[in-house]
């Protein structure tokens, strides 16, 4: 596996993939290790996520660095990314002992309860795009549960897998907790059904998500697939249109534009429509794009060349179909995989803007009519991720987000993910929950134990 850099496109690293007996080897080693590590207390394993936190903040410098000559990321926002799987790894050591308690439910029984137990080694198949985060948002909860993780890691980010298994060596946890594999993805799929994996998550594309659900479904095992997202951003006539053009900017251009929750469709009061589309070309126009070593860059390189080329083909594809380009519109003319943030209106269902993932710097205004039109338009789509809405009128907001079809609705806010509060989508975004309580429930047993004293005289409420 080789590492490009996508600011320079010249190789940083390459990396030999792990052969089919390295493989085994590190299965029966992760099946080795769970049921030492399950027996550890939940305090004893939140201990060790904290260490983990620690060692994150301690090296957050050289692996963001790795983030950035990997796959692009502006180095402030690698360093942030570190800084967040830290804070995941905190709050799970500090709530797991909550979350894992067993919860008594009155019953027949002399005493019942619900008890979460871990399920056993769960693959992880993870995207490039948050090469930390999109693990740690899993193996934070999923190992503190008792649960081990084998990853998968994306094919351009090898370095940060290993760089990851690292961080969780090094802050003392067993071996085989944690493994990173490097292998292609057929041979990640074939893995689904072998004795050692218990569950599989994913987090990639459509196709990828279509893949793992069928492979999982043939082996009877649990999968969670958060996929991708092509979420509206709301804008209501009250607003003040500047001050929410710059943050749609912003919403838009997260990760230079590589990201599943980025704002990427934006539906628009026809009253403000025209004004909102050149005050977001406005503020798009002034994103530096750069190098993502300098600490001034907003936008830096699209992570690899087919991704850049398959962008543009979708802004040439919308504006044959009759969508207005307002700016942008190019590949920008340096080395590196770098592509003007653009802004594309008058775009409607039908066009390659609307009905497909634009995954980079590339804004579609839609105008709609009024209510009922603006709703029907930000369901017009196959995915249901997120949502945002814009508007001074909070309690029409919450009646709005009550309609909309997606895993999550962020009013006068951008979307993002929190560990506080459950993530995932529906529809073609995938289905389960990554984080909160919800998140760390969807890899353990919940299992029912129903106890009934025979020294106790039969209860008169008997039911079955």
């Amino acid at each position: 596996m080789k590492a490009i850099n996508p600011a320079t496109e010249l190789v940083t690293g390459d990396y030999p993939q792990h052969d089919p007996a390295a493989v085994e080897r590190a299965l029966a080693t992760a099946s080795a290790a769970f049921a030492p590590w399950r027996g550890r207390s939940v305090a004893q394993r939140a201990a060790l996520m904290k260490s983990v936190a620690a060692v994150l903040r301690r090296q957050i410098n050289d692996l963001a660095r790795l983030i950035t000559t990997e796959m692009g990321k502006p180095i402030t926002a690698a360093a942030a990314e570190v800084e967040k799987c830290a804070v995941a790894c905190d709050y799970y050591a500090e709530q797991a002992g909550r979350f894992l308690s067993p919860r008594t439910v009155p019953s027949d029984a002399t005493i019942s309860y619900v008890r979460y137990d871990p399920l056993g080694c769960v693959l992880a198949i993870m995207p490039w795009n948050f090469p930390f985060w999109q693990v740690f948002r899993f193996a934070a909860p999923a190992l503190t549960a008792g649960n081990v993780a084998i990853l998968k890691h994306a094919s351009n980010v090898p370095g940060c897998a290993l760089a990851i298994e690292k961080v969780f060596a090094d802050a003392g946890l067993p071996p085989g907790v944690f493994t990173s594999l490097l292998i292609d993805g057929a041979q990640a799929q074939a893995l689904i059904g072998h004795r050692h994996i218990a569950a599989v998550t994913l987090t990639g594309s459509e196709s990828a998500g279509m893949a793992v659900a069928a492979a999982a479904g043939k082996a009877l095992k649990k999968s969670v697939l958060e996929l991708g997202g092509s979420d509206p951003f709301m804008v209501l006539a009250d607003v003040d249109v500047d001050s929410v053009a710059k943050a749609a900017a912003a919403a838009r251009c997260i990760n230079s534009g590589q990201s599943c929750i980025a704002a990427k469709r934006f539906v628009v009061d026809y009253r403000i429509v025209e004004h909102f589309t050149q005050a977001l070309a406005e503020q798009m126009r002034h994103l530096k794009v750069g190098d993502p070593l300098d600490r001034t860059t907003y936008i830096g390189p699209l992570a690899r060349q087919d991704l850049l080329s398959d962008l543009h083909q979708q802004v040439q594809r919308s504006c044959a179909a009759g969508a207005r380009l307002i700016c942008g519109g190019q590949r920008l003319q340096r080395p590196g995989y770098y592509y003007a943030p653009t802004v594309l209106g008058d775009v409607r269902p039908g066009m390659a803007a609307f009905d497909e993932e634009t995954f980079g710097p590339v804004a579609a205004v839609i105008s709609a009519g009024d209510l009922p039109e603006m709703i029907a338009l930000a369901n017009a789509s196959g995915f249901g991720l997120g949502a945002s809405i814009w508007s001074r009128d909070i309690d029409r907001a919450q009646r709005m987000a009550e309609q909309l079809e997606c895993g999550c609705v962020f009013i006068n806010g951008g979307v993002k993910s929190d560990p506080r509060l459950p993530f995932g989508g529906v529809k073609r975004s995938g289905y389960g929950r990554e984080l909160s309580d919800v998140g760390m429930h969807e890899f353990v047993n919940i299992k029912t134990v129903w106890v009934k004293d025979l020294q106790q005289p039969p209860s008169p409420n008997r039911s079955e």
